[in-house]
């Protein structure tokens, strides 16, 4: 499989996001309960989906679930998870849940993510370098891993990596953040040409680029976040290849910006 470079999303120009591009799609996502992934559950929702969204901060999920429920009737599944805590086994139990009570998955977006610190190398405190790789990396591999089952069950589905810039190209300071971006490039890259002959799930990254989240806030503490992007900006472009609309692509690396 031959990887293409990084390129540019530009949404074809009689793109909207209709109520029905996603009806009857049920999408996982994780890190939904701010920021970036709450904006994609509600994207979701709004093209009609049924989202399942995980985090651990149950209040936080509870006060997103009304507002996607606003968006087209359907109550989200809500799903109380910490993902540098989990065990194997409890990857194990919430795939059995899942395939109970759903059956299958039309989409998996892999959004949670951890900055750790911005330090040189020599300084990286370990601990903290291995808790970002588990956030990052590991816990992708095993939610991957958990829904595959689930998403071959369905007649078309899309797993998204949400990447970075500095997951692509190394920026000094950046330590187990940028390197666990550029393993989770690798995890997608693995994973596509695994599923590319064999299933009919798509496989994809992108990287959305600057965007008012509070992780963005924590990396640049003296930006101006007013003259970002809001992530409900950027969800519609997670939605459009969630959606069968976007079925060519298999294996490529979305920028955003």
């Amino acid at each position: 499989m031959t990887i293409p470079q990084p390129e540019r999303l530009t949404l074809p120009a009689d793109f909207t996001l209709g109520a029905g591009d996603l009806t009857g799609h049920r999408i996982l996502i994780t890190g939904a309960s701010r920021g970036l992934g709450r904006a994609i559950a509600l994207a979701c929702a709004a093209a009609g989906a049924q989202t399942l969204l995980l985090a651990r901060d149950v209040r936080a999920l509870e006060a997103v679930a009304a507002t996607v429920a606003g968006q087209n009737g359907l109550e989200p599944v809500l799903i109380p998870f910490n993902l540098e805590g989990a065990t194997v086994t409890n990857y194990e139990e919430l795939g059995d849940l899942l395939q109970t009570q759903f059956g299958q998955l039309e989409g998996l977006v892999l959004n949670a993510g951890m900055l750790g610190e911005l330090s040189p190398l020599v300084n990286y405190d370990p601990v903290l370098w291995a808790r970002v790789f588990q956030v990052n990396v590991h816990s992708s591999f095993l939610m991957a891993k958990t829904c595959q089952p689930l998403l071959n069950a369905a007649a078309q589905a899309a797993i998204l990596f949400v990447s970075s810039a500095v997951g692509r190209r190394g920026r000094a300071y950046w330590g187990a953040y940028a390197a666990s971006k550029f393993a989770l490039e690798g995890l997608m890259q693995v994973l596509a040409d695994e599923l590319a002959d064999t299933t009919a799930i798509r496989v994809n990254s992108v990287n959305p680029g600057r965007c008012r989240t509070r992780l963005r806030a924590q990396a640049y503490p003296a930006e101006d976040a007013t003259r970002l992007p809001l992530p409900e900006d950027l969800a519609p472009a997670f939605a459009y290849l969630l959606s069968p609309a976007a079925r060519a692509f298999h294996a490529r690396q979305f920028e955003l910006q």
